[in-house]
Order: C-alpha cells, then sequence, then structure tokens
C-alpha cells in the first residue's frame, strides 16, 4: 500500500515512469505509519484505517494477518485446528483473472522452471501457463515444441540469435504497444531496429542486420580481432594482479599474521565445509581413529565420537541392515540435509561408499535424555528440574511438529523415545535418527511402513493391528515420554496400586490417571510426580503435562492431537503459570 501526504491511501500501484517523485505523489523516504489487532479483533491504523474480524470480540483467539501471494490482505483466526478468514480486503473476487499473453521474440529469461516439455503446440504451452497461477512467462522455441513455463522473470536477455519467443503473461484488459520498425541503408546492407512504442527510451534496443551477403567487411573483422586482443590483455593485468595480491596475503606481512584476521579466515572455512556433504570412507576412518570411541549403539546401528579435519567434532553412525540402492539411499539422504531446525540434531552428511552406509551428525555434548533422566550419567551432571523437564517437552514437541507439518518432506519418526532425544550445552532437547524410516508422501499414507518399527513400550497399537502408519504414532510416543519426564522413571518401572516387581503397561497408568483424576482426589497430580524434585515443581503445568499425555495416549489415533496442538497447549500452560512458579499443591 502507497500513501499520500494526507494519509490517504493511494489505489494506483504502478506510477508513470516519466514523472518525478512528487508528480507521482511518491516519498522518496520511509514514513512509517503504526497500526494494532486487539484481542478482540479489532483493527485500529494511524490512518484512520479500521476493520472488525467476523468473530469480533472474541478473547482468547489466535489471529493473524497476512498478505498472500494473490496479492489480497486477510485475516485469519485460529479454528480449533484450522485457520479460517475472518476479514479479506478485497472480498469482490470468485472469478478467474482473464489473461493474454505479449510475444517477445528473441528473448529468454534463464532459470526458474516450472517444468518443461517437448513436441507441444503453442497452443498447449500457453495453455499450461494460462492453467498455473505461479506462471509469469512461458519460452516456447519451435522444431521439437520446447515449452518452458516460468515463475520469475530473472536473467532475461534479448539477442537476434535467440532461438525461441517468450510469452509474458498479462491481464486481458492490458493495452499492448504497437511495434514499430526503423528501416536504414547502411553500406552492409538493410539493417531494422525493432523496440516497443511507449517504453523507456533509454531501454537496449535490438539491431538485426539483414544484409544480403554473408561476408564480413574487413573493417568489421579488423574491429573483431582487436576486440578479442584487447580483451586478453585485460584478462592477463587482472590475472597478474590477483597472483601478486594473493602473495601478499599470504606472506608474513600481509593480514594472515595478524591473529583476529586468522581466526576470521578460519571461521569462514569452518562455515564453508560444514554444509551437507559426502565423505569419504577413509575421511571417517581417520576421524574416528578407526571407530574406536563407541558412544552409543541402537537397532539401527552403532554411533561413534569423531573429529573432523577443520576439528569438528561429530557422531558417526554406522548403519546396519541398509538394503537400498547408493542412488535412492543417497537421494532419500539429501531430503534430510536440508532439514534445519534447533530442536533437530544437524546431519552434516553420509558416507555411501560400497557397502558402507554411514551417517555424519553434530556432536550434542550432554548426551540422550534416558541417561540423564534415568541413570544420572550424563555429562550435565545432577538432577534435572522441573523448568528444564518443560523445556525439554516443549523443545521435543516443536521437533516432531517441524517434521510432520513444516519440513519440505512429511518425516515420521517412528521411534520416540528418550534414547532419541539428546541434550546439548544448555540443556536444549535435540532430536536425533529422524528420517530413518522411509519417507512418506504429503497426500497420504504409506503402505511400505508395514514392517513394525519403535521400541517396546513406546509404540502405538497401529503398529501391531495393521492399520495405516501416519504421524500419530509419533504423537503416542510423545505421551510415553511425558509421562517418564514427570515420574523421572520408565512406565515399565511405575508402581501402580501398590503392585511392585511387576511390568507396567501404558494402558494400565493412563487407566490410573483417568480413574485418579475422576474421583477429584487432590493428590493425584503429585503422585506422577518426580519425587525427588521434593515438591518444587509448579502444580497447573503438572495437571497439564499429564491431562496432555492421556490425549496423546489414546487407543484411537484420530482422536489423539496433532504435535502442533501440542505445541499451543504447552506455550499456553507456560504463559499462564509464570506468575507463580510453585503454587501450593
Amino acid at each position: 500500500m502507497v500513501y499520500d501526504d494526507g494519509g490517504e491511501v493511494s489505489t494506483i500501484y504502478w506510477p508513470n515512469p516519466y514523472f518525478s517523485y512528487w508528480q507521482n505523489s511518491r516519498k522518496i523516504y520511509n514514513f512509517s505509519r503504526e497500526a494494532e489487532l486487539d484481542s478482540t479483533g479489532h483493527f485500529l491504523a494511524s490512518d484512520n484505517a479500521t476493520f472488525d474480524a467476523a468473530d469480533l470480540g472474541s478473547t482468547g483467539v489466535r489471529r493473524r494477518l497476512t498478505l498472500d501471494t494473490d496479492g489480497n490482505l486477510r485475516l485469519y483466526s485460529l479454528d480449533g485446528e484450522a485457520w479460517t478468514v475472518s476479514w479479506m480486503g478485497n472480498s469482490t473476487g470468485g472469478r478467474d483473472e482473464q489473461v493474454k499473453f505479449v510475444a517477445l521474440p528473441h528473448t529468454d529469461f534463464w532459470g526458474f522452471d516450472l517444468n518443461n516439455s517437448e513436441y507441444l503446440s503453442l497452443d498447449a504451452c500457453e495453455a499450461q501457463c494460462t492453467g498455473e497461477p505461479s506462471c509469469v512467462v512461458f519460452q516456447y522455441k519451435q522444431g521439437k515444441g520446447e515449452c518452458y513455463p516460468k515463475s520469475l522473470m530473472f536473467n532475461g536477455r534479448t539477442f537476434p540469435g535467440l532461438p525461441g519467443t517468450a510469452y509474458l503473461k498479462v491481464p486481458a484488459d492490458f493495452n499492448v504497444p504497437e511495434l514499430r520498425i526503423h528501416q536504414w541503408q547502411t553500406d552492409d546492407g538493410l539493417a531494422i531496429q525493432e523496440g516497443i512504442a511507449g517504453c523507456d527510451a533509454a531501454a537496449p534496443e535490438v539491431l538485426l542486420n539483414v544484409s544480403g551477403t554473408a561476408k564480413m567487411s574487413s573493417n568489421q573483422g579488423k574491429s573483431l580481432w582487436f576486440y578479442f586482443y584487447g580483451f586478453l590483455s585485460a584478462f592477463f593485468v587482472i590475472e597478474v594482479f590477483v597472483i601478486a595480491f594473493g602473495c601478499w596475503l599470504f606472506s608474513k606481512k600481509g593480514i594472515l599474521s595478524r591473529p583476529s584476521e586468522l581466526l576470521a579466515v578460519e571461521e569462514g572455512y569452518r562455515m564453508i565445509t560444514s554444509h551437507f556433504r559426502a565423505y569419504s570412507y577413509s575421511e571417517l576412518q581417520t576421524a574416528t581413529r578407526k571407530f574406536r570411541a563407541e558412544i552409543g549403539r541402537g537397532g539401527s546401528g552403532t554411533v561413534y565420537k569423531g573429529v573432523l579435519d577443520d576439528d569438528r567434532t561429530v557422531a558417526v553412525k554406522v548403519l546396519q541392515d541398509v538394503s537400498q540402492s547408493e542412488e535412492v539411499f543417497q537421494a532419500e539422504l539429501s531430503a534430510i540435509g536440508r532439514i534445519y531446525h534447533m530442536n533437530l540434531v544437524r546431519m552434516w552428511g553420509f558416507c555411501s561408499e560400497g557397502a558402507h552406509r554411514i551417517l555424519v551428525y553434530e556432536y550434542v555434548h550432554n548426551g540422550s535424555l534416558a541417561n540423564v533422566l534415568f541413570q544420572g550419567t550424563g555429562n550435565s551432571g545432577g538432577l534435572l528440574g522441573w523448568k528444564q523437564r518443560f523445556s525439554i517437552a516443549v523443545g521435543v514437541a516443536k521437533g516432531l511438529a517441524y517434521l510432520h507439518n513444516e519440513c519440505l518432506e512429511w518425516i515420521i519418526h517412528c521411534d520416540m523415545k528418550p534414547e532419541n532425544i539428546l541434550l546439548d550445552d544448555e540443556m536444549e532437547p535435540k532430536i536425533t535418527d529422524f528420517g530413518l524410516a522411509k519417507l512418506l508422501n504429503r497426500d497420504g499414507s504409506d503402505s511400505g511402513l508395514s514392517r513394525i518399527r519403535g521400541t517396546r513400550g513406546y509404540m502405538a497399537p497401529e503398529w501391531v493391528s495393521s492399520l495405516p502408519i501416519t504421524e500419530k504414532v509419533d504423537v503416542y510416543s510423545y505421551g510415553v515420554v511425558l509421562l517418564e519426564l514427570m515420574k523421572g522413571k520408565r512406565v515399565s518401572d511405575w508402581v501402580v496400586d501398590g503392585k511392585e516387581g511387576l511390568e507396567t503397561d501404558v494402558r494400565t497408568v493412563v487407566k490410573m490417571i483417568v480413574d485418579r483424576s475422576k474421583r477429584g482426589d487432590g493428590g493425584w497430580v503429585a503422585d506422577l510426580v518426580d519425587e525427588r524434585l521434593d515438591g518444587e515443581y509448579n502444580h497447573a503445568q503438572a495437571r497439564i503435562f499429564a491431562q496432555l499425555a492421556v490425549s496423546c495416549l489414546e487407543e484411537d489415533r484420530n482422536k489423539r492431537p496433532g504435535m502442533k496442538n501440542v505445541v499451543q497447549t504447552l506455550i499456553s500452560a507456560d504463559d499462564e503459570s509464570r506468575d507463580n512458579e510453585y503454587p501450593e499443591i
């Protein structure tokens, strides 16, 4: 939106290019306005612009104001699990925009192809771009009928020798300017100048030499040789300068003799080498001293500690029983390598030489949640306090929500347990071993996930009931982790109804929690909290922990919440109890 001096919104988006900024009623400086969207759904700006949400007056509703890709400003309200439109700036739509195409001969915009096809007619290629909202221009080449719909117009150029034509999508009522053609006679034949009337006079023009002869005059030949030798001379001078500068840079008098500059260069090198890459088997052998320092072992493989050439400490996981081909293995890892979230362990690379299938992760110093919570053997030492446990629960929920809803590929962890939750120097959780199960398509479940995966005690019922596997199996496992965070013990070690020495299953614990909460027994929450905390915990948060765990452990997967809802519930619990850390129980 563009404001004029009076604070009114201008409806002219494209100004006259021949006018100065004051003639177009524009400002060359940023005169910012202020606006507020209050908790009831009322919007008010400093220029008196105002509107109300459809659910005006409803408090506690989360809302967001978004300028969508179609150019329309919309206000969304969170209704349960879905965002619904409660106001929009332009509500008069409802029909598809009519478009047409302007031909730009000998023009190409390199890159940003939505797709490419061959042996298509011009009409079929035009139909592809018309039916795709993100297509702004398409390139068409005769002969093979090559069609390239494009989403952005970058790297464009016009040259007489370029094959094909670019067709620019414009509104149907757009006034296409006339093509002007100027001709004049030259010594070498007829030259034609092409241009578009009404365009900037300073824009580059296309010159086409249509001389009847194909021979170049001797003067033209001399000019070409002159430019050629001039280019070589300039290139030689630049190369000599670069070599001389490099020698000075690495000399004792150069900047590398200063410690601060040396550290900066080393840091830049580390940034370059830290990208996801393939490692050779010999590199990883050297880094791990021939795989001597074992730091963990699980069903999917063994983990070793190592140090790379750039002094980064890494965790190297040697996978077992991987039957995928090298191409499929690398394809799946290329998707996982692009994933980055603060609550996910970063994968730095892999090795797929011969029969070796190895993953390279960042090294997380404090070890697994299982060691710290159950055994107290983590590098951090000491007992996890309630604030740390609550922070771990929120972080794990955010990591799973990212895998399920926000990353490029829909990833189900399939083995969520304390052993696969690592703690960094700040005791922030990082989920590891994600993506080792088969990646799923977003538009449906994958029947290939039929083999039982996971760990006993954390597995959802659908693993053994032949139901399709969805992200709700991770929600179930997360519910078990919540209970163990509260109690500081594995669920299988809990004592229920005074029965000791027997392995307790999840259903027994859930039934006990539900029964005691219905009876109104005030001490039922305290019985679920780790006795080692000596009452130093937030009662409201603990109650929400228990209720959320029961909800996640529903036998019917359709009744379990999504991880995004779990995150919202925990954040709300944190906000509500922040001013009352340890109330009376």
